[in-house]
């Protein structure tokens, strides 16, 4: 019994290796796990925790590059911590408006196996322009909590050459609130872009399980830039306030 015990413990050790040693960051106060792997999604892609670093400022730098085999490569953290009801804010350093067709930068919730399928709960925000130079970049998408349904979402233009901006979600029971706003070097609003969903089906439409936050940068259906330049996403802090 004794050496049945110690062989199942062993088992079970060896199963949860691969999660217990995923590599593990700390960023604006909240441990992120750090995905690896190759021909997974979203594109797929290739990812590798090189492509993932917090620098001495504690700004978030996401990479998508080619790695030293010549691949591109793409960067995504997930938060250890599962959220729920509340407001999702973070600060981007960069030209996001002007980021490449191909490439996609996200900032959004997504659902665990316990909480919903692919497609279903998730609340984005992505700076995309989904391989159409023509496609308007600033994307808010609301995915439904029933996997029957479409998602349903709304683009907006984004100035180029624009290096600081401020980016919130605030999810509730009946909506979910965005804000996106161009700031100037002091902090201060230039330029403010928002959307109210508010279904009158919010059970079925909006999610209500808490999950984790993501933070990521890849290529689109995987594809590379295409100007061939590598690409870098700087977030220079993420908050979350419980909502009351």
């Amino acid at each position: 019994m004794k050496t049945f015990f110690l062989a199942v413990c062993l088992m079970a050790a060896i199963a949860a290796t691969p999660a217990d040693a995923a590599k593990r960051i700390r960023f604006s106060g909240y441990d992120f796990t750090i995905k690896a792997g190759a021909g997974l999604g979203p594109g797929p892609n290739r990812w590798a925790a090189s492509q993932v670093k917090v620098d001495g400022q504690g700004r978030l730098h996401l990479h998508f590059s080619k790695n030293d085999e010549g691949r591109w490569t793409a960067g995504e953290i997930q938060s250890v911590s599962r959220f729920g009801y509340g407001t999702y804010e973070m600060e981007f350093e960069g030209d996001i408006g002007g980021q490449d067709k191909n490439v996609v930068f996200g900032f959004f919730n997504y659902p665990s196996a316990d909480v919903g399928p692919d497609t279903t709960n998730e609340i984005d925000i992505e700076f995309a322009r989904w391989a159409d130079r023509a496609n308007k970049p600033l994307n808010f998408t609301v995915w439904p909590a029933n996997d029957a349904l479409n998602q349903t979402g709304k683009a907006f233009a984004w100035p180029r050459g624009v290096t600081l901006s401020r980016h919130t979600f605030v999810w509730s029971r009946k909506s979910v609130e965005y804000t996106s706003v161009l700031l100037n070097s002091d902090g201060d609003a230039l330029k403010t872009v928002s959307w109210r969903y508010a279904p009158t089906d919010y059970q079925s439409r909006i999610g209500s399980k808490p999950m984790s936050i993501f933070f990521n940068l890849w290529g689109f259906r995987g594809k590379s830039p295409s100007d061939g330049k590598p690409v870098e996403a700087i977030v220079r802090k993420f908050t979350f306030t419980p909502a009351k």
